[in-house]
């Protein structure tokens, strides 16, 4: 099973990540912390593009990735803590704290158990149901813990080389569990991509036939 190729929304989408890079890069709110948040956009992006000929994404998951990259590039920017909309959430509802980085947790799940569903399903005998379930979620989770992993020697550079980069990178905002929360909301993230979204990604993946045939948990 493979998508039908959507060259327009694609570029459409390139344009507008490309277009959220170049404004976040210019004057950062701390440029070693804006260089670690837009990494993976830095990365994904030039594999996106070079694997669309022979292996194009669905629309469900493209507007996925993109919507995080977007999300990840804003809070580069500003920093978590200080992004806009999680400012004028907190001013709104009257929260303690800016919960920008709450929803990027929550995309930093999706995405990979979106991503990793899709692959599998094209790729492998696998098929939807319980087991691809499980995987996407698990893969969800294990990209949230492995990234809260890696934020310990990247603090420490940040730490090393600016002496403040540490605390906006971390973004914990005085929640002594704020890595446990953030892991939390990428398994809600995961949970919710299969569950709500994975309809609409079977449908791209039919080309908008039916959707595929379940496997039953065994």
């Amino acid at each position: 099973m493979a998508p039908r190729p959507s060259p327009r929304l694609a570029s459409a989408l390139l344009a507008i990540v490309l277009g959220t890079l170049v404004w976040s890069g210019i004057a950062p709110i701390e440029r070693y912390t804006w260089m670690l948040e837009i990494a993976p956009v830095v990365i994904g992006a030039p594999l996106a593009i070079v694997s669309f000929a022979n292996f194009p994404l669905t629309r469900t998951l493209m507007l996925a990735i993109a919507s995080y990259s977007v999300v990840l590039l804003i809070g580069g920017h500003y920093t978590y803590a200080a992004a806009p909309p999680g400012e004028w959430l907190r001013d709104a509802l009257s929260l303690d704290r800016n919960h920008y980085d709450r929803f990027g947790h929550v995309l930093q799940g999706l995405v990979p158990a979106l991503l990793g569903r899709e692959l599998l399903l094209r790729k492998t005998d696998m098929r939807a149901g319980g087991w691809l379930l499980l995987v996407g979620t698990a893969l969800g989770l294990g990209t949230s813990a492995l990234y809260e992993i890696l934020e310990w020697p990247a603090a420490l550079g940040a730490s090393a080389l600016t002496g403040e980069g540490s605390q906006q990178f971390l973004e914990a905002q005085g929640d002594l569990f704020d890595t446990q929360k953030d892991m939390l909301l990428a398994l809600a993230g995961a949970l919710f991509g299969q569950l709500f979204l994975a309809r609409f990604q079977d449908r791209d993946l039919r080309g908008g036939g039916p959707m595929p045939r379940m496997n039953s948990p065994r």
